[in-house]
């Protein structure tokens, strides 16, 4: 019997059917000689101080740094894990191989390993690796599996970073607890959360301390265009008013005249960054809801694997791109044009140099139904439209440059006109609001043919702006910061080359986001993250700068990746980060004390329905909840109800249809686990003619409308 362990039952009910293991079992699916079970995401994580010494539940200075001599794993305590993992012990026991289906990275790789090691196996595995959930994709997936070997790095990179994270997390968050908490709050000390409270406590600070300043510019119309001083801004009215005079004592005369056609490149295909980042900039959605999003698609198999940092295509995928195209019926009056003659085959978008585990994340060939949410509609729309536009033709622009001078002072003005849109015509009917950078570009002007040597009357003005500090980050901006290491970087090239030193991955940045404004260090106000008086004192507090550096924690992420290439011993990462917690335990606890004064606890209800809409709640799934009567078999849900998987011999179901009326899932959940619904309304075949109540279930299990 092959065992096949997958990382959330959804994704196993998808496995099994393609399998032919139909038979439900308690935790598990059989048939065809297979057995398709499933964790709940992490079932293990590493042990915690006081399971290497009672001691060390204490948090006192004394015991640190904790620095355990073997990491060991434990699993999480919760009885549906426990139940779950002797389910997984038992079969693994039974098989005669082994195939990890896990989520198809680190992460992924990481769950699979440490549950296997903990029901400590000793069977053949091998590794199932695919980017999407489409029975296609699943079918080609098991016929191509691949040694457990080939990704022994993949998970000693992931082990590495769980090691990590924990020596730093557990040691620096006592530390700096002990000593600097006045025993009031836990203060939050993390490998990648620190540098990133550290980039936006540092333009705080830039915006905080920033002077405004008043400045002055010479500027001339001729012929309705306006045209700028080429000169450094005036600090002084007075200056200012001695240029407009000897402007106006002397005449305009166009010096060059350049018409220069160009273009616009095709935007990138999205990782999972570019993708938070657009979906913010656009609707102003968290990191972490975009990824619940876009991870909730691609469980409904409408798009690839998500928790990529790729913005490239292999060139295997190149033949099935037409086919993918075709199926999006939504969008044919944009695909049809590309369809008229063959795909073209860009390297910048189709390169294996680029693409390491996974590519870039592109719809499938299952198009969406019309039971999407209103945000996964626009995720995957957002998804769908770039991934038509890269293979459209680049947009062709003119761009236009005047330089002219009055006496010895030059002046210049430019424009651009867009000749043939290109890509850009995927986008023509989208109503959205312009970045600051489109709007520059929106004001600029319509050029008139000029000729060298034309001169004539011109009307001199003097402009008066004003110095503006720098913008705080939103979520979209300090995403591109954590995937740069801080550095501003706007060419896509260059944040590529990047990316490997960026802090964070992709699939945890949101996360990190999120923890920092549960901690109380970071606020949103509008749209912007703004550091609270806590987490600048925290970070004021933190003298060592491999703490709170984006570019020192960048280069531990750049570890971490050699770790994964072969390229970095996971055991000299693991040295470096036990000497790195050892100097700056005892720096600090050697050093000065002073207590943090704590953010008062805001109305967090209220703040968290200010910062966004929460997201839906994912309920349990059917397989993952017991039957009520029975109490020993799970459920499954048929065509026309929700029914005890033993129905033989139990006979408990409840019809999707009761009385009329049609029950969503979570109505029929809350009359499972509950016992009862909430108030409803809309029955039209009762008995008796109610149209409204709650329905319950009786001791027999018999369906009550009161």
């Amino acid at each position: 019997m092959k065992l096949c362990i997958a990382e959330k039952p959804s994704v196993a009910r998808d496995i099994a059917k393609v399998l032919g293991a139909t038979m439900p079992k308690q935790g598990y699916m059989e048939g065809n000689g297979y057995c398709v079970t499933w964790t709940f995401g992490h079932l293990c994580t590493l042990k915690e101080p006081h399971d290497y010494g009672p001691e060390l539940k204490s948090w006192s200075l004394i015991f640190l740094p904790i620095i355990p001599k073997n990491f060991g794993i434990k699993l999480i305590p919760n009885k549906g894990v426990e139940n779950q993992f002797k389910v997984i012990e038992k079969l693994v026991e039974e098989c005669d191989e082994v195939i990890n289906c896990g989520d198809a990275g680190q992460e992924g790789e990481l769950i699979q390993r440490w549950v296997l090691q903990k029901a400590k196996c000793n069977k053949p595995v091998h590794r199932l690796w695919i980017s999407s959930l489409t029975e296609e994709a699943i079918k080609e997936g098991f016929d191509n599996l691949k040694p457990a070997e080939d990704y022994k790095n993949l998970y000693l990179a992931g082990n590495a970073r769980a090691i990590g994270d924990w020596l730093l997390g557990i040691n620096a968050t006592r530390l700096f607890t002990k000593k600097f908490g006045g025993n009031k709050a836990v203060l939050s000390i993390g490998r990648v959360q620190t540098p990133t409270l550290a980039m936006l406590v540092q333009r705080q600070k830039e915006i905080d301390s920033f002077t405004v300043e008043e400045y002055w510019e010479l500027k001339t119309k001729y012929r309705d265009v306006i045209f700028n001083a080429a000169i450094d801004r005036l600090k002084t009215l007075d200056r200012a008013e001695k240029g407009l005079e000897y402007l106006k004592q002397n005449p305009f005369e166009i010096v060059s005249f350049e018409i220069k056609e160009g273009k616009e490149k095709n935007p990138r295909l999205f990782d999972l960054t570019g993708l938070q980042v657009e979906a913010n900039r656009k609707y102003g959605y968290s990191a972490e809801n975009t990824l619940k999003y876009v991870q909730s698609l691609y469980e409904k198999k409408h798009v690839t694997y998500p928790r990529v940092d790729t913005t490239y295509l292999s060139e295997s995928l190149y033949p099935k791109i037409e086919g993918i195209l075709r199926k999006m019926a939504f969008y044919q009056e944009l695909i049809a044009p590309l369809l008229e003659k063959p795909i073209p085959k860009s390297k910048a978008v189709f390169d294996d140099a680029k693409v390491t585990d996974h590519h870039a994340i592109i719809p499938t060939e299952v198009p969406p139904s019309q039971n999407l949410s209103r945000e996964e509609k626009l995720i995957y729309d957002l998804i769908a439209k770039r991934f038509i536009s890269v293979f459209y033709p680049e947009c062709k622009i003119s761009n236009t440059l005047v330089e002219a001078q009055v006496g010895t002072i030059p002046f210049k003005t430019s424009g651009k006109q867009i000749l043939e849109p290109g890509w850009r015509a995927v986008y023509a009917k989208d109503t959205k609001e312009p970045s600051e950078k489109e709007k520059e570009k929106e004001e600029e002007q319509t050029i008139p043919e000029f000729t060298v040597g034309e001169s004539g009357p011109h009307e001199p003005m003097i402009h008066q702006g004003k110095t503006s500090p720098p913008k705080p980050y939103t979520e979209a901006t300090l995403l591109r910061a954590m995937e740069t290491a801080g550095k501003q970087v706007e060419d896509e090239e260059l944040r590529e080359l990047l990316k490997n030193n960026g802090i964070g991955r992709p699939s945890t940045r949101a996360n990190i986001i999120e923890t920092l404004f549960k901690r109380k260090y970071i606020e949103k106000k509008r749209k912007n993250l703004i550091a609270t008086q806590t987490g600048i004192q925290l970070i004021d507090t933190i003298e060592d700068e491999l703490l709170k550096s984006p570019e020192l924690t960048g280069e531990w992420e750049l570890k971490l990746r050699k770790i994964e290439s072969g390229e970095y011993e996971a055991n000299q990462f693991k040295e470096e980060l036990i000497q790195m917690v050892t100097d700056l335990t005892r720096k600090v606890v050697d050093g000065k004390g002073k207590v943090i004064t704590l953010q008062e606890e805001e109305k967090e209800t209220k703040e968290k329905k200010k910062r966004e809409p929460a997201a839906k709640k994912e309920l349990q799934s059917w397989e993952e909840t017991k039957c009520p009567k029975c109490k020993e078999h799970h459920l499954m849900k048929g065509k026309t109800a929700v029914g005890c998987s033993d129905y033989k011999n139990c006979n408990f179901k409840i019809p999707f249809e009761i009385f009329g009326k049609k029950l969503s899932d979570k109505q029929l959940m809350d009359l499972v686990i509950k016992g009862k619904t909430s108030k409803l309304k809309g029955f039209s075949s009762h008995p008796e003619g109610t149209t409204e109540g709650i329905l319950s279930l009786s001791d027999n299990f018999e369906i009550l409308l009161q």
